[in-house]
């Protein structure tokens, strides 16, 4: 008899164990995604003020979001979550699980409607408001005011800005406005976008590119501005390093640094072909006849041409010229004459 009794706990014992397992194994299953092939699919949800997990649950199972209410509320309560739920507007996919729903809602995350832009590098202040006003995020004017003279608190907060005082700088931000693709609440203004473009900038800005702005002797201002140059005059990025090595070449002896791209940004505009009249404009950008560096940087140049800046080609040349082939390359020469015979060469290709 008393054999029989064990028998029977124990085959009790073991039913439980199994009936435990399958309910763990099916709730376990209705915690996970309600779609996990819907990474790519969002659904904007509104949680009100007050509202109960049991509320919560039936909206997010009316949205189909999660799998089953029941497991919904219980893991709440598990995890004792409820109290902790935020209101707000909240953005979920179908593929999240009930974990990172509940933990999102715990923490506050909601959703902010949000749009992207992009800057493409090389470009000025001038640009860069013309395509930010185009696409309604921002008033060219007032950016530009900003661009030029920008408040004090930004000033503060980024030390490289507080040492350059040249009047001949028409937009004090040229160049520190980091070319990226970016995203901004819809609600963002001029300001928050120069602070962001900015904060990219000084991300980087590490440690070591102003360490090897120290040896080099020169500032990040002056970096910058070299770096300009490089992006406004490169096609290619194998180049970068080369025509940043002419520049310091240049540099190291007094000769004029003669760049192309220096004349555009006083014309405001890219023409292929420079003329002999657009040579002689005078402004303190101009390189054909202004010696060293121009005031300030022509542009916002990109990581590779400011890693170019920092990190020139040890090279003898002097002179480069564009081959007006399909390379986007330039020809790099030593001397004089030898740039004559490259400026015939790519003549050449030009027929």
């Amino acid at each position: 008899m008393f054999k029989r009794l064990v028998i029977s706990l124990a085959l009790l014992l073991v039913l439980v164990i199994v009936a435990a397992a399958a309910f763990n194994y099916v709730y376990q299953s209705m915690l996970e995604p309600a779609d996990p092939a819907a990474t790519d699919d969002y659904k904007v949800v509104e949680i009100p003020s007050g509202a109960t997990t049991e509320t919560i649950a039936s909206i997010l199972k009316n949205e189909e979001l999660i799998q089953n209410e029941l497991a919904f509320r219980y893991y709440v309560r598990s995890k004792d979550l409820g109290r902790g739920f935020q209101a707000g507007t909240y953005q979920f996919s179908p593929a999240m699980n009930v974990s990172q729903i509940a933990e999102k809602i715990t923490a506050g995350d909601v959703y902010t409607e949000t749009k992207w832009f992009t800057i493409p590098e090389g470009y000025t202040i001038e640009k860069m408001s013309e395509k930010l006003e185009a696409e309604g995020l921002v008033d060219s004017e007032l950016f530009l005011e900003l661009a030029a003279s920008p408040p004090d608190y930004i000033r503060a907060s980024f030390p490289y800005l507080q040492g350059i005082d040249d009047p001949d700088i028409d937009y004090l931000l040229e160049g520190y406005l980091y070319p990226d693709t970016y995203q901004i609440d819809l609600d963002a203004g001029e300001e928050e976008i120069i602070k962001l473009m900015l904060n990219t900038l000084d991300e980087i800005i590490t440690e070591e590119r102003k360490q090897r702005a120290e040896e080099l002797g020169l500032s990040i201002h002056e970096i910058l501005t070299i770096a300009s140059l490089v992006e406004r005059e490169a096609a290619v990025d194998h180049e970068r390093d080369v025509i940043a090595g002419v520049i310091y070449n240049r540099l190291a002896i007094g000769q004029l640094l003669q760049i192309d791209a220096t004349i555009q940004y006083i014309l405001g505009e890219t023409k292929e072909f420079l003329t002999y009249a657009d040579l002689e404009v005078p402004s303190p950008y101009n390189t054909y006849q202004n010696a060293g560096l121009p005031p300030g940087p022509i542009a916002a140049p990109g990581k590779p041409s400011i890693n170019a800046a920092l990190y020139p080609e040890d090279n003898d040349y002097f002179y480069y010229n564009y081959k007006y082939d399909d390379t986007g390359e330039h020809y790099f020469s030593y001397t004089f004459e030898e740039h004559l015979n490259n400026v015939r060469r790519a003549e050449e290709n030009l027929q």
